[in-house]
């Protein structure tokens, strides 16, 4: 018995040793308006990412701000759980409340863009074997943008 807590000990302790990358951002899928207000509108999306790590975790909740253009956008929260395998692909499922206010001083000019520059800010949890740890969310790039 005691073998198997050392064997148990020195597999974590190899894990723990290797430098955890943070997903890739591959593409956002499936875009919907799901509520339009004048104050508050309601989208939905998918993110796909990619675990570059040989190491599966479970991403237990998401926690985040969006900005557009460096104009605050909205607040991105997810609290469901999701598996993600070792270097595999994974969707999020994104629900995302926009501030309007932000969206009707500074949108006339996005709407003429081809790409927008993105940026997402907060934490993430992850859990591994039982073990829960927080990872920052520091995204920042351009997506193409078409409303034509």
């Amino acid at each position: 018995m005691r073998k198997i807590f050392v064997f148990l000990f020195l597999v974590t302790t190899l894990y723990s040793c290797t430098k955890f990358q943070q997903p890739e951002f591959r593409e956002t899928k499936n875009f919907k308006i799901s509520k339009l207000g004048f104050d508050k509108t309601n989208l939905s999306m998918d993110f796909v990412c990619f675990n570059p790590n040989n190491l599966g975790v479970v991403l237990t909740r998401v926690d985040c701000e969006i900005f557009v253009e460096n104009n605050y956008l909205g607040k991105f929260v997810l609290d469901t759980s999701i598996n993600i395998e070792k270097r595999s692909e994974f969707v999020i499922p994104a629900k995302i409340a926009v501030d309007m206010k932000n969206v009707y001083k500074n949108g006339f000019n996005v709407l003429f863009n081809k790409e927008v520059s993105i940026k997402a800010t907060g934490v993430c949890g992850l859990k591994k074997v039982g073990i829960k740890f927080n990872w920052p969310i520091n995204y920042e790039g351009k997506q193409k943008f078409s409303l034509f």
